[in-house]
């Protein structure tokens, strides 16, 4: 297994945010756009999603992207460029629906758009126009512009601070252009919880379709722990197997955000005592 997942190469793209390719020949032959992978840095760690961003079927690496927020996102960035991993399974979940569409507005926020990257291209692939909407806090968090930039039409970039692009947020961009009679086919959106509650809710009263890719809720990635279960249409669903994709405005987003705080204490602890122990458990 000394080959097996073996990190080909890592790149930091901002504070706390880094890129790997990972070698992957089985998963990168079949992988499609919106589907993650499992990751396991090492044998005492805990199993992660995390999304693919790019692969190559015939160089057989997979790319994720990934920001160190707790103990097994820290693990994994400590890899370097030849070491192995313990664990990478997948590709998980439903792949994106793409068809050719006249306008597709993708919105992205903070270290998911990355994420973004792999829908835009499927759809700019296939000549749907493709608006692209990203943001983050400020300018030295704004990651994946220029390969954003390669598979849009046309970009837009919003920061909280006003430090590129406008001051405000994804939301009041997409607010921006609908208001101005835009009627894209699709909205598909991925991203902090309220940012998409929010572009939800737009894309809702302007009677836009919209797509939401939860993925920040996912824990075990098989629906064992339950972690991922939301209300859509008033049915719980589980992100994990049914999504990562569903339809926005059929979300119960404020039940959403109130999962996602359930283990934050947990998550804390663990981080703790990871940074005490000078990067063990």
């Amino acid at each position: 297994m000394a080959n097996s997942y073996r990190v080909l190469r890592k790149r930091i793209l901002a504070s706390g945010i880094k890129e790997m390719d990972i070698y992957a020949p089985r998963i990168a032959r079949v992988a499609m756009p919106g589907q993650f992978i499992m990751v396991m840095a090492d044998e005492g760690g805990e199993r992660i999603p995390l999304t693919l961003v790019d692969w190559s079927k015939v160089e057989g690496w997979i790319r994720i992207v990934f920001q160190e927020v707790g103990v097994s996102t820290m693990k994994l960035g400590l890899f370097e460029p030849g070491e192995s991993l313990y664990y990478v399974s997948g590709p998980h979940g439903t792949p994106t629906h793409v068809s050719k569409l006249n306008t597709v507005v993708i919105v992205a926020g903070g270290v998911a758009i990355a994420a973004a990257y792999p829908i835009a291209k499927a759809f700019r692939d296939v000549g749907s126009r493709v608006i692209s909407i990203i943001g983050a806090k400020n300018s030295s968090l704004l990651i994946y512009e220029e390969e954003i930039k390669s598979v849009s039409t046309e970009i837009h970039i919003s920061t909280d601070d006003g430090s590129r692009g406008i001051r405000g947020f994804t939301s009041d961009v997409l607010e921006s252009l609908l208001a101005s009679g835009l009627k894209p086919d699709l909205v598909w959106m991925v991203g902090p919880t309220i940012m998409m509650k929010v572009c939800s809710a737009i894309a809702k009263r302007y009677g836009v379709r919209a797509v939401a890719s939860l993925n920040p809720i996912m824990v075990c990635g098989m629906g064992m722990c339950g972690a991922c279960r939301i209300r859509v249409d008033g049915r719980i669903r589980f992100a994990c197997f049914e999504g990562p994709e569903f339809d926005a405005s059929s979300v119960e987003w404020d039940e959403l955000i109130l999962r996602l705080q359930m283990y934050r204490e947990e998550e804390q602890l663990s981080l703790k005592r990871f940074l005490e122990g000078g990067g063990h458990i």
